[in-house]
């Protein structure tokens, strides 16, 4: 498909102004104060793989090819120009947010960093004994000199450039020296009791004990600076399909490289002479505009940490107890009550629990035969994991469909798919050049047809369809749904792409599911052109679409169309959208709106209103090349009226309804929040809380 004549917006541009809403977070005075230091730490963790894998896939095109056009109709080099500008203008709005409103806030709550300049004589003497307890065994400064070369420091270490005067024991002149910090070492430090007087809390930061002590590394020589810097690179793998025989041993020989990639961005401390940033620049192959002086730590995702060292609940959101659904109350198992009926859970604001407890279940039911399961991201301890072991101990016929190429996850799945296989599991990796990203569990079981039939048996299925990973404390932080059911349609389309990942063979017709990378763009683009048919009609024609992402220019143009025929379209973005919306004649009838909240939305959900019978899916799967063409998704139908109901409003109606929480899109792609004179704030995610949770 030509997509050079559909308007589109820049895709990295986007990334960047999901951020800036993000870090609105921050800056909002009415969300609890350790909450804000956590935005600025996840605007920091955001950017660091926007980095490692936008920015870096750019550089590469801006050295091949700078004058290709791109989607949005600008070139790479002018188009690199641009997010540059506007990353280096959110690198500097985040540090002066953290330094002038956030650290002095903490600081009039009791909260205290302490640095070296204000340390009484005992606080010195105790850091200096931490320094050489703690750090001197684990630092290793290099000279440099022609023996000891300029370091390939490895990707977003913390590293201390040190600045010397004199001569050492060989005589030899001292000038430059690097220490790498070991990612074993703490960059935040709790002081002991002792030194915190009423009610404080304090802290020294990694980087105040090197600037105190460094010059206890070099004997002798003279110390006339310690800078802070850190290196950021391509953290993308490469994997040859044409020449891969083994998944597993390919990314097994990919990961080690991983940190020593090309360099793409230097974060350094703003104090830093310039002719030794230009050195760093220079040995990182580097321009001055991958450069980003910073005033404070050049690594804030480490102060994530802090709230967690806290006990201060007034400056933390209230916790919320996941509500454990009352359907499985009176139940005897988990699949007397699935049979009954399908059951949403709506996480987090209910319990991911009954999917853990159908795992266990199943892990221990003599009638339970065998268990199939995708797996995406679990983290490194997973109960999930742990009940599928325990299936395959218990002799039932466990498959895993793991995959291995899971961003930054990939160590941790080859881990576990270890772990599988050592007791008997059959692990799969999927398809090579499709990542697997469906969320699927399907458990068969051997049930008495009746009481009064005995002996005579059958094999009925059981599902768990989500939005997200199976990672419980993701539940805790995410918006998803997921679907328990035992629909023997549903079910057996599951069966179906199960067959496909492990074994071969052509793809076979689905009754009721989507699926990448076959049918579910071919059924996104039929409904959005049936909305269209009715909307020429005369007929009350309705699309809404929660995601995380919109990109693909196909879908895009059918929106445009369909905005164009009258068709009213509600759009539900997170994070990045390359269309544009409320441009005239185009795409007047498009609004799109992004929920920056206290939980990260993150289900996907489709909803058309055809003529009355309201379809609506939910998906893992957001409108992206990726997800449509390169991955194994599923998309299912919601089809019991009450569970449709449920979906239709907490899923996307109360966040259309959201007045406080709301952020519109302009046509050029700026985003302004809503700012409403209601006399009825209506917060979606509060208001869920409320409701759901009672």
């Amino acid at each position: 498909m030509n997509t050079s004549s559909i308007p589109l917006l820049n895709r990295e541009i986007g990334l960047l102004e999901f951020n800036s809403r993000v870090l609105a977070q921050a800056q909002n005075s009415e969300i609890p104060l350790l909450e804000r230091l956590r935005y600025v730490s996840i605007v920091s963790s955001n950017m660091d793989e926007f980095f490692e894998i936008r920015m870096a896939g750019l550089k590469a095109q801006l050295i091949e090819s700078p004058n290709k056009v791109l989607e949005d109709g600008s070139t790479i080099e002018a188009s690199y120009d641009q997010i540059t500008a506007f990353a280096h203008a959110l690198v500097a709005k985040k540090y002066e947010l953290l330094l002038q409103s956030i650290l002095p806030a903490l600081a009039t709550e009791k909260v205290i960093f302490k640095y070296p300049p204000n340390w009484s004589p005992k606080l010195h003497q105790w850091a200096k004994d931490f320094f050489y307890r703690e750090m001197v065994p684990l630092l290793t400064p290099i000279a440099l000199d022609p023996a000891h070369p300029f370091p390939r420091v490895i990707n977003k270490s913390l590293n201390f450039l040190i600045a010397l005067e004199g001569k050492d024991s060989f005589g030899r002149s001292a000038s430059l020296a690097v220490v790498q910090a070991p990612r074993s070492l703490a960059r935040v430090v709790r002081l002991p009791k002792q030194f915190e007087a009423n009610g404080e809390t304090c802290f020294i930061l990694l980087s105040s004990f090197m600037q105190a002590f460094v010059n206890e590394l070099f004997p002798g020589i003279k110390t006339t600076g310690c800078y802070q810097f850190r290196v950021t690179r391509n953290s993308d793998l490469f994997v040859s399909e044409d020449d891969i025989t083994d998944l597993r041993s390919a990314l097994q020989g990919e990961l080690p490289t991983r940190h020593l990639g090309e360099a793409v961005r230097l974060e350094i401390s703003a104090n830093t002479p310039d002719k030794l940033v230009e050195r760093i620049l220079i040995e990182s192959n580097l321009q001055e505009s991958d450069c980003y002086r910073v005033n404070g730590p050049v690594n804030l995702v480490r102060l994530a940490q802090i709230p967690e060292l806290i006990d201060r609940p007034d400056l933390k959101f209230i916790p919320a107890k996941p509500q454990y659904p009352a359907v499985f109350i009176n139940e005897e198992s988990i699949f007397d009550a699935i049979s009954k009926q399908d059951i949403l859970l709506h996480h987090p604001y209910e319990s991911f629990e009954p999917v853990l407890e159908l795992l266990r279940q199943a892990a221990k039911d003599p009638q339970v035969l065998a268990i199939k399961q995708t797996v995406y991201r679990t983290g490194d301890e997973s109960l999930v994991m742990d009940a599928l072991m325990e299936a395959a101990r218990n002799g039932k016929e466990v498959t895993v469909v793991v995959e291995l190429l899971a961003r930054f996850d990939e160590q941790t799945n080859m881990q576990w798919a270890s772990k599988l296989e050592a007791v008997g599991a059959h692990v799969i990796y999927g398809v090579v050049g499709h990542k697997c990203h469906a969320k699927m569990l399907l458990i068969v079981r051997r049930e008495m047809v009746s009481s009064r039939t005995k002996g005579k048996f059958i094999l009925k299925r059981y599902a768990h369809l989500g939005t997200g990973n199976y990672h419980p404390r993701t539940a805790k932080l995410y918006t998803d749904f997921g679907l328990l059911t035992a629909d023997p349609q549903i079910t057996a389309d599951m069966h179906q792409v199960f067959q496909q990942l492990t074994g071969t063979g052509k793809q076979m017709a689905l009754s009721r599911l989507w699926q990448s990378p076959f049918t579910m763009q071919d059924e996104i683009i039929k409904h959005i052109r049936s909305e269209t048919r009715a909307a020429k009609a005369g007929k009350k024609a309705h699309i809404i679409a929660k995601m995380n992402a919109l990109l693909e220019p196909s879908v895009i143009q059918e929106l445009y169309r369909a905005s164009q025929a009258g068709v009213k379209i509600d759009l539900i973005i997170r994070g990045v959208c390359a269309l544009m919306p409320g441009v005239v004649g185009l795409s007047e009838n498009i609004k799109v709106r992004s929920i920056i909240g206290r939980f990260l939305e993150h289900h996907r959900i489709y909803y058309f209103y055809a003529n009355g019978q309201e379809k609506v899916y939910l998906s893992s799967a957001d409108w992206m090349d990726r997800n449509l063409y390169r991955r194994v998704e599923i998309a299912f139908p919601i089809l019991e009226p009450g569970i449709k109901a449920r979906v239709i409003f907490e899923g996307l109606k109360a966040l259309l309804q959201d007045n406080q929480a709301a952020w519109l899109m302009e046509s050029e792609g700026h985003y302004h929040k809503i700012k409403s004179k209601s006399k009825y704030p209506f917060v979606a995610q509060l208001e869920l809380l409320k409701m759901i949770q009672g």
